[in-house]
């Protein structure tokens, strides 16, 4: 109601100054022609009067004169009293052209806000938004429904008979032999080259089924990939299941991790999905496959976020590298906290002098608290608060870290 209210106040405002503008008189440098010609007319005529008087003309004349300039003042007076006519007639003209734009301004602000807007709507909470996002989230179409919705899949152009005539020997080699992991694995690159998605998908499950515990991460995240394909980029139930489990078994999987991003942004959550992609950017490396769809989408999520959003270096990162990680494999647990010290030290000292994006002061208040820095970590907490005072997603990705370091409240 109050956006109907500021519409049509609003609406109302610029229909009223148009008229008035209208309205207003217009400024003439010099009366009508026809008022000046009566006026000179009647000059004419007492100038004859004056020259009768001192015997400049005849009376003959001055009759003959009299007609002619009457004649004329006759003429005068009937073009001045047209024109004020015209006028009186015209006085109406910016109520009606006032009215007609209040008609158009509000119709059509109506007409727009129905096709483009959500009448009926009033501004949703963070919390309410949330909520319907999981809802979105939880009753969204299953992977065989959506497969169902679409044409089926075309074989490229560029495959050649050759390579399809292998293709098919190869399904009936791996047929034949069920229980070949490296078939499978092959029949699946090969049916994805051919855009057969959903049978790429059924090869990537046998190869899972058959590795049994020993399927890693990136076989989950290789059929999260088939099965988000064979569904036109839609992320669907199964496809998450199959997230999930890359993640678990490797959180830094930059495949498991752009699609969950990509998953979020079509159930309604924006916010997470430009963490989830920012984090991709600032980690790298450049030519990491997620890279080019990431930078292709991540502008538009950061708005729909309600990000003011700078694409950041590429690789620039924050946190251990996978040489990091793995070096830290083989340390003593006092050698892996000097390193894990010495990494924070580094990244407040960033901060300090270069700034940063939120994420990393939220992750340097976590590790501060990790560290059982707290004291220091407060410190950081509340000069990070400063200066991202106003942005309501960083101050709550803030206090998250400030709650896990044991900080915050």
């Amino acid at each position: 109601m109050i956006f109907w209210i500021i519409a049509g106040g609003l609406a109302t405002v610029v229909a009223v100054l148009i008229a008035l503008a209208m309205r207003a008189p217009r400024k003439r440098g010099t009366e009508p022609a026809a008022a000046y010609d009566l006026r000179v007319y009647r000059d004419q005529l007492r100038e004859v009067d004056r020259d009768l008087a001192r015997g400049v003309v005849s009376q003959a004349d001055a009759e003959r004169v009299r007609a002619e300039v009457s004649r004329r003042i006759l003429a005068a007076d009937a073009a001045l009293q047209k024109e004020q006519a015209g006028d009186h007639d015209k006085k109406g003209a910016p109520q009606i052209v006032a009215a007609v734009a209040a008609v158009l301004l509000i119709g059509g602000s109506v007409a727009i806000y129905t096709q483009l807007g959500a009448p009926g709507y009033g501004d949703l909470a963070l919390a309410d938004r949330i909520a319907m996002a999981d809802e979105r989230r939880a009753s969204r179409p299953a992977q065989e429904a959506a497969e169902a919705s679409l044409p089926r899949p075309q074989t490229p152009a560029s495959a050649s008979p050759d390579y399809i005539a292998l293709v098919e020997q190869l399904r009936t080699t791996v047929a034949n032999r069920p229980g070949d992991v490296q078939g499978q694995i092959l029949l699946a690159q090969n049916e994805a080259n051919l855009n057969n998605f959903p049978a790429a998908a059924d090869a990537q499950r046998e190869v899972i089924r058959l590795k049994g515990d020993a399927a890693e991460a990136t076989d989950y995240a290789g059929l999260a990939d088939m099965l988000v394909l064979s569904a036109g980029g839609y992320v669907s139930p199964e496809a998450e299941a199959a997230l999930q489990t890359a993640l678990s078994l490797d959180p830094g999987n930059g495949t498991a991790r752009y699609y969950m991003g990509l998953m979020m942004s079509q159930v309604g959550r924006p916010d997470t999905a430009f963490r989830i992609w920012d984090g991709l950017l600032r980690e790298g490396p450049e030519d990491a496959p997620w890279i080019p769809p990431v930078l292709a989408q991540i502008e538009e999520m950061a708005f729909r976020a309600g990000v003011n959003y700078q694409l950041p270096e590429i690789g620039g990162g924050r946190g251990p590298t996978a040489a990091d990680i793995e070096a830290a494999g083989d340390m003593t647990p006092a050698e892996r906290m000097e390193m894990i010290g010495n990494m924070v030290s580094g990244l407040s000292d960033r901060l300090a002098t270069e700034g940063g994006p939120v994420e990393d002061w939220a992750q340097l208040i976590t590790a501060l608290g990790v560290l059982g820095q707290t004291s220091q970590a407060a410190a950081v907490y509340e000069n990070a608060t400063e200066v991202f005072a106003g942005d309501t997603r960083a101050l709550d990705l803030l206090l998250r870290a400030g709650q896990r370091a044991q900080v915050a409240e």
